[in-house]
C-alpha cells in the first residue's frame, strides 16, 4: 500500500508512535523516526524496521523548537527526496487539577503538544505544496473533544490540534494534501499502565466495547489515512476509543 513512500513519525520511539512506525514500515514505507530523548529505544525500533526491508532514518529533535523541526524536515527531504506522509504524534502530559497546576505545567504541554504540531505543519507544508500531494495526520485525543478533569492543559492542547487540523484541511485541500486527525481514547500504553486496577475497571464501564484499545488499533487507522484508500477524506477527526465518545 505504501511502497516507496516516505513517512515521518514524531515521538516514534515508544507507545503509539512506535506502533505507527512499525505499521507503516510493514506496508512498505520508508520511515523517518523522530525522538527527543529516548535514543536507545529509537535504535531498537529502527532495527525492527530495517528487518522489514525498508529504509529508516532516525533524527533526534525537540518538536517544540522550530529550528530542530526544520532540521528534521530538511534531513528527511535530503535523504528521500520527497515527504509523502507526516504523523504528528509526539506529546507529553502533566496532569493535575487546576488548583494545583503551575504555569509551567500548562506552558510545557502547550509548547510540545500544540506549538510542536504547529512547527511540524509550518515546516512540512511548503514541501508538500511543491509536490502537490501529501498526507498529514495529527494525533489528538478524545480529551480534546470532551475534556477531562485534571487535564485542562492536555485537553486544551489536543483541542487546539483539532482546530489546526480542520483549518489546514481547508487551506490545503486544493493542493492535493489531505489533513486529518486521530483521537485515541484509553489505549494500553506506559501512560495507562500507571492507572490502578480500580480506575481501569471504572473507565471500562464507560466504554461500549468494555476494553482498552491497543497501539495497533491506532496505527491501523493512521495507515488507512496514510493510504490512497482515504484520498477523499480530509478535515476529519476519527475517534479510536471503543465507542466511549459518540
Amino acid at each position: 500500500m505504501l511502497k516507496g513512500k516516505c513517512a515521518i513519525i514524531t515521538g516514534a520511539a515508544r507507545g503509539i508512535g512506535k506502533a505507527i512506525a512499525l505499521k507503516l514500515a510493514s506496508l512498505g514505507a520508508n520511515i523517518v523516526l523522530n525522538y527527543r530523548s529516548s535514543e536507545d529505544e529509537a535504535k531498537i525500533v529502527a532495527a525492527e524496521i530495517e528487518k522489514m526491508g525498508v529504509e529508516v532514518l532516525t533524527v533526534k529533535g525537540d518538536i517544540s523548537n522550530l529550528n530542530e523541526v526544520e532540521n528534521l524536515i530538511n534531513t528527511a527531504k535530503e535523504r528521500f527526496g520527497i515527504i509523502d506522509i507526516i504523523v504528528n504524534n509526539a506529546g507529553i502530559t502533566k496532569d493535575t487539577l487546576i488548583l494545583r497546576m503551575k504555569e509551567e505545567d500548562f506552558d510545557s504541554i502547550i509548547d510540545v503538544n500544540l506549538k510542536g504540531v504547529f512547527n511540524c505543519l509550518k515546516s512540512v507544508t511548503p514541501v508538500m505544496v511543491k509536490q502537490k500531494h501529501g498526507k498529514i495526520i495529527n494525533i489528538s485525543s478524545v480529551v480534546g473533544v470532551v475534556g477531562n478533569a485534571g487535564q485542562v492543559n492536555y485537553a486544551a492542547s489536543k483541542a487546539g490540534v483539532i482546530g489546526m487540523t480542520k483549518s489546514l484541511a481547508k487551506e490545503l485541500g486544493g493542493r492535493g494534501i489531505n489533513v486529518n486527525a486521530v483521537a485515541p481514547g484509553f489505549i494500553e500504553t506506559d501512560m495507562t499502565s500507571t492507572l490502578g486496577d480500580k480506575v481501569k475497571e471504572e473507565a471500562k464501564k464507560n466504554i461500549p466495547l468494555k476494553k482498552f484499545g491497543t497501539t495497533e488499533d491506532v496505527a491501523g487507522v493512521v495507515a488507512f489515512l496514510a493510504s490512497e484508500d482515504s484520498k477523499y477524506i480530509t478535515g476529519q477527526v476519527i475517534n479510536v476509543d471503543g465507542g466511549m465518545v459518540m
